[in-house]
């Protein structure tokens, strides 16, 4: 196929990008390089040095032989260059990454919420309607989130997308299937979950083909080809705002810090190894619904655990300290998550689990470059309330600790 990678220099789009061209897909990046310039204004680099584009594309033409494509278009603003792309490109394929993907960077300030429902939103739909405007059958597959769904205790187990509902009638009971009602819990799930009445519409009114692949956390940093080369190393967030929970305690225990576990650490949490995370993007877009048919939901997770025993699984693996913190976040303190995840396990995908893969990412990644970080970015300060206090150890302001 050919594939437009929409965002394919982030951290889950560039690995993508080498995934697919190594299958033998012809793929050209779209990206405006924003995370780039989010990272310049948090002045927080990802811990591994990532290289620019041009040298990451050189690299791999050079290691490979297959060449990768680049297009600079910033999607929610420049929709002709985005039409004229696909018109003159014809992909078969676009796989949406272009996002600002980081909760608490949207709760940051009345800015940052805006920023990204601008750029979310605008993105999406400019997609949308550029694939409707070029007359051209293209596959969309966007990478979502299992926050869609919010992090309460449903008390059942979450289907993939879709939830059978029986409406009182009249006559009875009438059957319907609706999408499982959302419950962001940040600006950012929320633009996720407007962009899911997007892709409603534009499946049912114009008859696109659309994939929703609502994700989990996802940990660990490389895959196969990007630890190829070091030229081709992904990225690493470890920061208050960027660092998934699991990198952030892997960073932590690397240089000596506690691994900060917000509130009670009750909160479960659904989790996915990048390297499953570009497998089953691979298998979306070769298993693309027909046209005409609804949006097609993947739950894109493989397990759930919660916070405070990932933290003290880190500990037991690192000698780290476990410390807790206040949260940051509006959520409740305690959660039960138990998802439906079958679609993508009978298409074949055999999942790298924590126990497996943990402790090679702490000796490969965040020890090898540990002396790379910047201790001042590690807490968590990006408040959800004005109630609410940033998740910085007692240990390091003197301050009482949590429940003390």
């Amino acid at each position: 196929m050919k594939i437009a990678i929409l965002g394919g220099d982030g951290f889950c789009g560039w690995p993508t990008t080498l995934h697919l061209s190594a299958r033998g897909h012809d793929v050209v990046v779209v990206d405006n390089f924003s995370r780039r310039a989010i990272g310049e204004e948090l002045g927080a680099e990802s811990l591994t040095p990532i290289r620019s584009l041009a040298e990451r594309r050189a690299a791999w033409e050079e290691l490979t032989g297959r060449s990768v494509g680049f297009a600079g278009i910033d999607l929610a603003r420049d929709y002709e260059a985005f039409l004229d792309l696909l018109v003159t490109e014809r992909p078969d394929a676009v796989v949406h990454f272009a996002e600002q993907r980081a909760a608490p960077f949207s709760m940051k300030s009345p800015r940052h919420k805006r920023y990204t429902v601008d750029n979310n939103l605008n993105a999406t739909h400019n997609v949308l309607a550029a694939v409707v405007e070029s007359e051209l059958d293209v596959h969309v597959v966007h990478l979502g989130t299992m926050g869609v769904y919010g992090y309460g205790t449903a008390g059942m187990r979450i289907p993939e997308g879709y939830l059978d509902v029986e409406v009182p009638g009249e006559g009875g009971g009438v059957a319907q299937q609706i999408l499982y009602p959302s419950n962001p819990g940040s600006i950012y799930h929320m633009t996720k979950v407007l962009d899911q009445t997007l892709f409603a519409f534009y499946a049912k009114n114009d008859r696109l083909r659309i994939t929703d692949l609502h994700q989990g956390i996802i940990w660990g940093t490389n895959t196969r080809e990007t630890g190829l080369d070091e030229r081709l190393v992904n990225r690493f967030d470890y920061d208050g705002d960027y660092g998934t929970v699991l990198n952030r305690f892997l960073m932590q225990a690397a240089v000596g810090h506690p691994l900060t576990v917000h509130g009670t650490g009750g909160q479960t949490r659904a989790f996915i190894h990048i390297q499953d995370m570009v497998r089953c993007v691979e298998l979306a877009l070769l298993h693309a619904p027909a046209r005409g048919e609804r949006v097609k939901i993947f739950n894109q997770m493989t397990e759930t655990h919660r916070v405070r025993d990932l933290a003290r699984l880190v500990a037991e693996l690192t000698g780290a300290q476990v410390e807790t913190v206040p949260n940051p976040r509006q959520e409740s303190p305690e959660n039960d998550l138990h998802v439906v995840h079958d679609a993508f396990l009978d298409l074949g995908l055999r999942p790298t689990t924590l126990s497996e893969g943990l402790l090679l990412e702490v000796e490969q990644t965040a020890t090898r470059w540990a002396h790379r970080a910047d201790l001042s970015r590690i807490p968590a300060t990006s408040l959800w309330t004005r109630e609410r206090r940033a998740g910085i150890p007692a240990s390091r302001t003197g301050a009482a600790p949590v429940g003390a």
